[in-house]
């Protein structure tokens, strides 16, 4: 099954990534490789879905849902630098960011939001190591940032 027809299974549209809101690109690909810029829990109308530090701010479950957001258009990006996502072999590794109120450290149950919707639209491809990272801000205030290393299949010899 392409990942396009798993992401229209599970009910999912990539939407063009985020704009930036810095001087930089959303991904960038290197040969094989794919990186992409820290993506915000940006939902389709340009809004973030959540802002502010978890769990004082922000419960640890909309945290989790703002890091399964971040991951889409972390995924989103990587379907901006390539012809289709068919192209990807794995998902190599995640760093998820959480902005952490003093004292909180389950920054990784935070992240298996990211971890889980990947797995769930790419099956064992979306398998891969991660960071969960506490951080003491993020920009705009997001509770959560995400960014994916992403290996493609090899090209074939012309």
């Amino acid at each position: 099954m392409s990942i396009q027809a798993r992401l229209d299974e599970v009910g999912i549209t990539l939407h063009a990534p985020p704009a930036p809101v810095g001087a930089y690109v959303p991904a960038v690909r290197a040969g094989e490789m794919v990186y992409t810029s820290g993506q915000l829990p940006v939902g389709p109308n340009g809004e973030l879905i959540a802002r502010g530090k978890v769990p004082t701010v922000i419960s640890e479950e909309t945290a989790k849902a703002a890091a399964s957001r971040a991951a889409i258009n972390a995924l989103a990006a990587v379907a901006s630098v390539v012809s289709s996502l068919d192209e990807i072999e794995r998902i190599v590794r995640v760093t998820v960011y959480v902005n952490s109120a003093a004292g909180f450290s389950d920054q990784a149950q935070i992240a298996n939001g990211a971890s889980e919707i990947l797995h769930a639209i790419l099956g064992p491809i979306g398998q891969h190591t991660r960071c969960a990272v506490g951080a003491a801000e993020l920009p705009l205030h997001s509770p959560v940032e995400v960014d994916l290393i992403v290996k493609l299949k090899p090209t074939p010899a012309h």
